[in-house]
């Protein structure tokens, strides 16, 4: 993955991020955090003028990450992911409490379930989403260990946001797994 800084945000961008703002006040606890974002992330999806042309450019060599905020306190960041056919993360979790949106296109995302044998560590596969444009997602951890992909023939932008500081982070991964999957 590579990370870009973003530019001055659209008029579009900072109503986002106040409806963000408001929603994350409200939480009670992470997952509740996460199903508030959802409502407020759900009516910016797709709307024109909410990203730059080049808040909507992809990497040939990797999905690209644009970082639009980042609020004060930390306690939220809003990026704009986005995937050129066939990029995919690794398998991962996350620090925090994520909520994604797809702006365009559409993306799979894998769960896993992470199990222990007497020869080690393992994953198994769980259920598999494919979220189209419009159509969100949450969670909190534990229990959040995916891997997210284009399944598209297009660029895919999502929009994801994290119960983490991203602009000192970089990143919301807590953990890649790089273990075996047996079905």
């Amino acid at each position: 993955m590579t990370t870009m800084r973003t530019e001055q945000p659209s008029q579009r961008l900072t109503e986002l991020t106040d409806a963000i703002r408001d929603r994350v006040r409200r939480g009670r606890n992470q997952a509740h955090t996460a199903e508030l974002v959802q409502e407020a992330l759900r009516p910016f999806l797709g709307v024109p003028g909410l990203l730059t042309e080049q808040q909507r450019r992809g990497d040939p060599e990797r999905y690209l990450q644009h970082v639009l905020h980042v609020e004060p306190d930390a306690s939220f960041s809003v990026v704009a992911l986005v995937w050129l056919p066939g990029q995919q993360t690794p398998i991962h979790d996350h620090v925090a409490w994520c909520v994604t949106g797809v702006y365009q296109g559409a993306e799979s995302e894998q769960h896993y379930r992470l199990c222990d044998s007497e020869e080690g560590a393992y994953l198994v596969p769980g259920r598999l989403v494919t979220n189209h444009e419009g159509e969100t997602c949450g969670f909190a951890p534990p229990g959040d260990i995916h891997l997210v992909r284009n399944c598209g023939t297009g660029t895919a932008i999502s929009l994801h946001v994290y119960g983490a500081d991203i602009g000192e982070l970089g990143t919301s991964v807590r953990r890649i797994y790089e273990l075996p999957v047996h079905e």
